[in-house]
């Protein structure tokens, strides 16, 4: 195992952390603080980090940010740890060998500090930052940005002027930086992984994804179109003009090999007579999607090496 130390090059702010549950808070969702974001064109570097071959052959992965600056990754491929320090989407990653999305690694590391969180919109957090450094390094990764026009679908109200569906509600839930920082702190979930969905007295802060099902808690109307652009194929663009934190929950059925769980994961079966995904958010949350074009900026990989093992 290669362990390296490197100086902290600039200011760090801080994660948003993974999807969990905690009790329900008696106080509302207080507006989410002005943070200053970090500059992306400036390094920031892991002050330890080791990388590793994972071989296991589990089909899971996960990334997750803890207290104490500190970052793990988990049986991941190199093309999701790009997008996620890029914050790309699949249709916005483009390029590079096959490689990359069949190796996994694992990641242990750490940055100087203990930085404060980012909240959703904010920018890439010191994680992200210092994943792209790393990556420079150890996979020689080059990348540049162009922006093209592709296909996409926008998330508008279904009716023009019109109210949200009963399960679209604003957020009374206490999803602040400093509950998330405590939740991240009792070992919550990685974010993406599925997931038994919370119970009446608990609260669900982010976005969580069970096959057939979609919970969104304390966040933004943005924060639905990551998981609605891995269900549809398309990039997902917020048009709603909803503003604000909000609440929902999303029944729909499948499409057959989206969103389907590791083996042995303990989350409940999709409801077979379900509506479709386009149905359910009319239906449900009173919006829609309409097909589209924009110009997307991309990220597009222009090398890459694989690391050889330790």
């Amino acid at each position: 195992m290669q362990i390296r130390r490197f100086a902290l090059a600039t200011a760090l702010t801080a994660i948003l952390p993974c999807v969990g549950r905690l009790v329900a808070a008696q106080t509302p969702a207080a507006p989410v603080p002005a943070v200053q974001a970090l500059d992306p064109n400036t390094p920031v570097y892991f002050e330890v980090a080791s990388v590793k071959l994972n071989k296991s052959g589990a089909q899971g992965g996960s990334i997750r940010r803890q207290p104490g600056g500190r970052a793990t990754v988990t049986n991941m491929p190199l093309r999701q740890l790009i997008s996620f320090a890029y914050q790309t989407t699949p249709t916005t990653l483009v390029g590079g060998p096959g490689w990359i999305a069949e190796e996994r690694y694992d990641i242990v590391a750490k940055v100087e500090g203990d930085p404060p969180m980012t909240p959703p919109g904010a920018g890439p957090d010191f994680v992200m930052l210092a994943l792209r450094t790393l990556m420079a390094e150890r996979f020689k990764l080059k990348v540049h940005r162009e922006t093209r026009e592709l296909d996409v679908y926008a998330l508008v109200m279904a009716k023009p002027g019109g109210a949200p569906g009963k399960l679209l509600t604003p957020s009374t839930q206490d999803c602040s930086p400093e509950t998330l920082r405590a939740l991240m702190a009792r070992g919550a979930p990685p974010a993406g992984t599925p997931n038994t969905p919370p119970g009446p007295t608990e609260i669900r802060c982010g976005a969580r994804m069970m096959p057939g099902r979609l919970l969104i808690g304390g966040m933004p109307i943005s924060v639905m179109t990551g998981p609605l652009g891995g269900m549809t194929g398309r990039d997902v663009l917020d048009r709603t003009g909803l503003t604000g934190l909000w609440d929902a929950e999303l029944t729909f059925a499948p499409e057959p090999g989206r969103g389907q769980p590791p083996p042995g994961a303990n989350v409940p079966a999709p409801d077979p007579d379900a509506p479709s995904i386009f149905t359910a958010l009319q239906e449900q949350l009173g919006l829609k999607l309409e097909s589209t074009k924009a110009p997307l900026e991309v990220v597009v990989i222009d090398s890459v090496a694989e690391v050889v093992p330790d």
